[in-house]
């Protein structure tokens, strides 16, 4: 029985086949690091925990572009560094990004009753300015729990 890893792995290759693109180990080691993290990565993350397995580090920035483009990965851009995180197949879509001013931990908030909010929101925009929103890139900025608590 397949896990959970392999399962997201095997619809990302999917992707990229029906796409035309070539699966390579590469863009394999790539994918699996960012499913098992979880998380937000940046580039120099991802060839940090990829060192070992001789992936430099312009592959996984060409690599990160392209499923980018793919929109496999959602790109979130924060004071001149991009993090990464998989867009789609993921137990989260819709969720807002939090980022501690002070250690730059970067947190989802994904609770129900606010992504409910937000859904209402994002309704009402499209309505009164006859849009069509496709993503959204939410960021909130401030001071995470133990900032605070070592602040207080």
């Amino acid at each position: 029985m397949e896990n959970s890893s392999e399962q997201k792995l095997r619809l990302y290759k999917t992707i990229l086949s029906k796409n035309g693109i070539k699966n390579t180990r590469q863009k394999e080691c790539i994918l699996l690091e960012l499913i098992r993290s979880g998380t937000h990565l940046t580039a120099d993350e991802i060839y940090q925990h990829l060192e070992q397995q001789k992936i430099g580090i312009a592959t996984i920035y060409r690599n990160l572009k392209l499923f980018k483009s793919l929109n496999i990965v959602k790109e979130i851009p924060m004071n001149g560094v991009n993090y990464y995180e998989l867009k789609i197949y993921s137990k989260k879509p819709l969720h807002i990004h939090f980022k501690c001013t002070k250690c730059n931990a970067l947190m989802d908030i994904d609770e129900i009753e606010i992504s409910m909010e937000y859904i209402k929101l994002n309704q009402k925009i499209e309505e009164k300015k006859n849009l069509e929103v496709t993503d959204a890139n939410i960021m909130l900025l401030g001071l995470c729990s133990k900032c605070r608590e070592k602040r207080g």
